[in-house]
């Protein structure tokens, strides 16, 4: 692409910044912006937060500007915004969609445990207990660590426990934070249940992936969605969009349930 003079500005820091990422990242010292200004003058249609998962105030605060703005909002971050009914009436009483929360990845942890388990299920093994534990070198996974490790474990464990249609013990969530990883992610997977004649199966296996670029192309998906959301004058949670590319979305759908939703939506 051609230089498009797009300039960076620094909004309001909040609660932006967690214990562990004051260390690592510096703090520029230019005066804020006035956001909702910026994105109006700008003509900006969709406003995607990708601040850290701990940053509930500044996510809100987002949330108002884009409300203030006029503009679509896609809230990649753990914070519920799509999946908070007030939120969502916000967006909805302002003739605005809202896409959420917590963007997945293209080749996700969670994705790859939720369509292991529905396969041995789909094929009639009985999952008794199962375990996703992540570990990660960027700042996210510090973030993660510090501030909300307790949400997102939340989110996924109830994400991965719709890939099955009965109880079992699951837990699924971030663990550590290791900083010579730098921006790759370890992701461990533990499975254990029994087939026919009650016969045991166990699973137990590693996965690596580099974590910038993992939820790019899902996030173009998503933008180019919520365009059309724009077009077609939807408000407030759009379904199919948020079922599609978000972990937290205000109604769980199984993976292939979601996506053929969101073909349909995008056709």
């Amino acid at each position: 692409m051609p230089s498009l003079g797009v300039k960076v500005s620094k909004g309001p820091l909040l609660d932006g910044l967690g214990k562990s990422t004051k260390d690592i990242m510096k703090v520029s010292s230019v005066a804020d912006a006035n956001v909702a200004k910026i994105l109006k003058d700008a003509g900006a249609e969709v406003m995607v937060n990708l601040l850290p998962s701990g940053a509930v105030k500044a996510t809100q605060y987002y949330a108002e500007q884009a409300l203030a703005a006029k503009c679509a909002f896609a809230n990649a971050t753990p914070n519920f915004i799509a999946s908070d009914a007030a939120w969502a009436k916000r967006f909805t009483d302002a003739r605005l969609p809202l896409a959420g929360d917590d963007l997945v990845d293209q080749v996700g942890s969670t994705a790859l445990h939720k369509t292991l388990l529905k396969l041995l299920s789909d094929n009639g093994v009985k999952i008794d207990e199962t375990y996703q534990l992540d570990v990660g070198g960027g700042t996210e996974s510090a973030d993660t660590l510090d501030r909300s490790r307790d949400a997102k474990r939340q989110i996924k464990t109830e994400s991965v426990a719709a890939a099955i249609p009965y109880k079992a013990d699951i837990v699924a969530g971030s663990t550590d934070y290791v900083d010579f990883l730098q921006n790759k992610r370890d992701s461990y997977f533990w499975i254990s249940g029994v087939y026919f004649c009650n016969a045991p199966l166990k699973i137990d296996l590693k996965f690596q992936t580099v974590d910038a670029p993992n939820a790019g192309s899902v996030l173009f998906d998503v933008v180019r969605a919520m365009k059309r959301a724009l077009n077609q004058k939807l408000t407030g949670a759009v379904e199919p969009v948020c079922a599609y590319g978000f972990k937290r979305p205000p109604k769980m759908e199984p993976l292939e349930v979601a996506e053929k939703k969101f073909a349909k939506f995008t056709a």
